[in-house]
């Protein structure tokens, strides 16, 4: 007999294929369930589902990761881990019923879900070692084997080829498959599956209760420099427009770790090393608190802000000068005869940022901070330690989770976001966005507040005006400055007549610099144009 017999039409059961099936995805289970537990004892990164949503964000074109970022915001990663769940899935019925008719092929194919997980897991910039391919490795061995003796239970018993599926149905003469034999193992299989995987779930959540504990025990020393009151009449009593200070949890976040990275205070460290440094150091969160720290209100952007998007806020920040801690590591700028002109810093998840030395220490607020709006850094905002530089889009300065700071050239390291093609230097654009009316928003004639927000960090704002349609420009009321580092809010009362109407906003920075009128994207450097909105007016 061979592979290629074919059954007769009456005898194929609709039941063994469903089963076949049902015993990949028990197989797939397993795998993820052993890959977990494995991974709460290596580190939660090399998790095949984790390791490999890190590499496919790595290796995903550039406009993808943009249009991901606008239509799905931070929920970008979670759609990701349910995209590769929803393809582990299908892949585990395929072969499932796969093996079925070629038993060894099909489970042999399982170990493809250990290749492509450890090699992820290997690739990732924050790889550890050979260990971090022990979870996917051992989970495909785990599920290869199950499907194995599960495709066993459903086979014919009978003298059918070893690799090829008996054309015999079900019967009850003895030589049906073992019913039996099969409920049991997949019922174990299951039981044993969920088992494991809230071991690991549970052994992962001690570790982040440890990090968080840590977090909890945090107390911030007051500020040697404490930052000045907010100036009365730097926050509009007006409906809809973005707060002086974005509250912590409406911050927005963009990065690529797939997982938060919940780091233990008590056992992180810093070490500064490098071209030019002529003291090399490494520093606890101990050390970094018992230095003189500052407070500062820092706006800080992303370079995937589209023109009027979300991502930008305003925050109060407490922490190191990082000026200061570079010059007692005996580093200076490239205009005093510094031998790096990039600051390279590197985080726990594996990110690298290149920052200009020269702006980092040319007397700007430059921040290694510890906390936010009063309290210790949120997880999903660098616990415990972040950097950020005013000024700069935040994929050039605002490293967080950071672990590492090296001194070097732009000529001879180029940073995670430079290898894909952005800009080496980013500073912030001048900035302007309409809070309300929201677009399509319907008011009614008469006086109507056009109001919002604008930015140009380390310039500051001059200047607001707002355009009806293609009339004039005309100036806007710009609330109190807090600083140039800070972001303005602006109002403009507009007597609105009925019908459709464009809206058209634009600033003026300290500099006289007026916001261009020119579109572009955000790669390279940010996007640039005016923001307006279009209303109909009742």
């Amino acid at each position: 007999m061979t592979d290629d017999r074919k059954p007769t039409r009456h005898t194929r059961s609709p039941v063994r294929p469903t089963l076949g099936a049902l015993s990949g995805l028990l197989a797939g289970f397993a795998a993820l369930a052993v890959a977990e537990l494995l991974a709460a004892g290596v580190r939660p990164q090399a998790g095949p589902v984790i390791a490999v949503g890190g590499a496919a964000i790595d290796r995903t074109p550039t406009p993808v990761k943009d249009w991901a970022i606008r239509n799905f915001g931070t929920d970008d990663k979670l759609i990701l881990q349910l995209g590769i769940l929803a393809a582990l899935v299908l892949f585990a019925i395929a072969l499932g019923v796969f093996a079925l008719r070629y038993r060894r092929t099909g489970t042999a194919g399982v170990l493809l879900f250990g290749v492509v997980g450890a090699a992820a897991a290997l690739s990732r910039p924050d790889s550890t070692g050979p260990t971090d391919a022990l979870p996917s490795v051992v989970g495909a061995v785990v599920a290869a084997a199950l499907l194995f003796f599960l495709i066993g239970k459903l086979r014919i018993r009978g003298p059918a080829p070893d690799d090829a599926i008996s054309p015999r149905d079900d019967s009850s003469d003895g030589n049906g498959w073992d019913r039996r034999g099969f409920v049991i193992l997949a019922t174990t299989a299951a039981a044993a599956s969920a088992g494991t995987g809230l071991l690991g779930r549970a052994l992962s959540g001690s570790k982040s209760r440890e990090a968080a504990a840590s977090r909890a025990d945090v107390v911030l020393p007051a500020p040697a420099s404490p930052a000045n009151a907010v100036p009365k009449g730097a926050q509009l009593r007006i409906r809809d427009v973005s707060p002086f200070t974005t509250p912590n949890k409406d911050f927005y976040r963009v990065d690529t770790a797939l997982v938060v990275p919940r780091v233990d205070a008590s056992t992180w460290k810093l070490r500064i090393h490098g071209k030019g440094v002529t003291k090399p150091v490494t520093l606890t969160f101990d050390d970094l608190l018992r230095r003189e720290l500052i407070e500062r209100d820092i706006t800080l952007t992303c370079v995937s802000n589209e023109v009027g998007g979300p991502y930008v806020g305003n925050a109060r920040w407490i922490g190191v000068r990082l000026a200061d801690l570079l010059a007692e590591c005996g580093v200076k700028p490239p205009s005093k005869g510094g031998r790096a002109d990039q600051l390279v810093a590197r985080s726990v998840d594996g990110m690298t940022i290149g920052s200009p030395v020269e702006d980092v220490m040319d007397g700007r607020d430059a921040l290694l901070a510890v906390g936010m709006n009063g309290e210790p850094l949120p997880f999903a905002h660098g616990f415990p330690v972040r950097m950020l530089v005013p000024g700069l889009f935040g994929y050039v300065s605002a490293c967080k989770w950071i672990k590492d700071i090296e001194l070097t050239s732009f000529d001879d390291y180029d940073a995670y976001w430079v290898k894909r093609k952005w800009a080496r230097q980013a500073p912030v654009k001048t900035q302007s966005r309409i809070d309300t009316p929201k677009p399509f928003a319907r008011p009614r004639a008469g006086s109507v507040m056009v109001a919002g927000v604008a930015w140009a960090q380390h310039r500051g704002i001059d200047k607001v005006e707002v355009r009806v349609d293609d009339g004039p420009w005309q100036e806007a009321r710009l609330a109190a400055e807090d600083s140039r580092d800070t972001w303005r809010q602006w109002s403009f009362d507009w007597r609105a007549t009925e019908g459709g109407h464009t809206l058209t906003v634009r600033a003026t920075d300290r500099t006289g610099e007026v916001q261009t009128d020119k579109r572009t994207g955000t790669v390279p450097d940010g996007a640039s144009g005016r923001h307006s909105v279009v209303v109909t007016v009742e």
